[in-house]
């Protein structure tokens, strides 16, 4: 664990949200795990259950609304119904705003996009995400593509579940590199 002025350098949130797509959190989270960073799962509310697509749960360990960027070095938005529900809670939109607007890795997947949409951060990046989404990301000023992964400085984004592996890589190399520069 690498601590930069006093912060955990080594910390990533995820979003999480009722209705989440199972792989698209549970894939990234284990393999932050596996890289040795700490993962906070953040939700609407501290300490409660959310249930997958599938009906996997997750417990939240903090609420987004006590959720600071700076503590932090990413940001996981999984896909699956849940950013349509995430994308509606301020505290959410705020996180992901203040991620973006301090230069942290922010990783969104499938329909994650939409909270990135909300919080007005997509205007002139090159992006991805889910099919149904691609309208909302162009009008939202983002330069959709269609690829399995689209980096964008330290915003990582891609389309669907079997596009995970080259999600993780891409998330995981932007955050060794923001604690390397960090």
């Amino acid at each position: 664990m690498i601590a930069i002025g006093g912060q955990n350098m080594s910390k990533v949130a995820m979003l999480i949200e009722k209705g989440y797509q199972e792989a698209e959190a549970l894939v990234p989270y284990y393999r932050l795990l596996e890289a040795g960073y700490e993962v906070d799962v953040v939700g609407s509310e501290s300490g409660v259950v959310y249930l997958s697509k599938q009906g996997s749960p997750l417990k939240s360990d903090l609420a987004a609304g006590e959720a600071q960027a700076k503590n932090y070095i990413g940001l996981i938005v999984p896909g699956g119904g849940a950013p349509d529900i995430m994308r509606t809670k301020p505290g959410m939109v705020r996180l992901t705003r203040d991620m973006c607007d301090q230069g942290k890795v922010v990783a969104a997947i499938c329909h994650g996009p939409q909270v990135l949409i909300e919080a007005d951060v997509l205007r002139g990046k090159h992006c991805t995400s889910f099919k149904a989404v691609k309208t909302d990301v162009v009008n939202a000023g983002g330069l959709y593509e269609d690829s399995e992964v689209v980096v964008d400085g330290n915003l990582v984004t891609s389309r669907i579940p079997s596009d995970l592996p080259a999600f993780c890589r891409e998330m995981v190399r932007l955050l060794e590199a923001s604690k390397v520069s960090g």
